[in-house]
């Protein structure tokens, strides 16, 4: 891994988490840290099940393997904030 590559994963994973965190209503008590961390786990796993699925990688905005990404962000930040919810009880 190249210091480029880790520094893309975060900021596709501030986008991913940031797109999760806005289709999700309500308000989410989680952190933009914690945010990213969701949304980088939501772009490596998408990317898996997208790759599995037989997505075609094209040179431009792989529009079905980033729609899968954010739904898996959604449910990353609901089940994140879900469990930070419970913990203050």
């Amino acid at each position: 891994m190249t210091i480029e590559s880790i520094l893309g994963a975060i900021v596709i994973g501030a986008v991913i988490g940031a797109l999760g965190r806005l289709f999700l209503p309500g308000r989410q008590p989680i952190g933009w840290l914690l945010t990213i961390v969701v949304g980088i786990v939501a772009a490596l796993i998408g990317t898996a099940i997208a790759q599995v699925m037989g997505v075609d990688t094209t040179p431009g905005i792989d529009w079905i393997e980033l729609v899968m990404q954010v739904v898996l962000a959604v449910v990353g930040v609901g089940i994140v904030a879900g469990i930070k919810r419970g913990s203050r009880v």
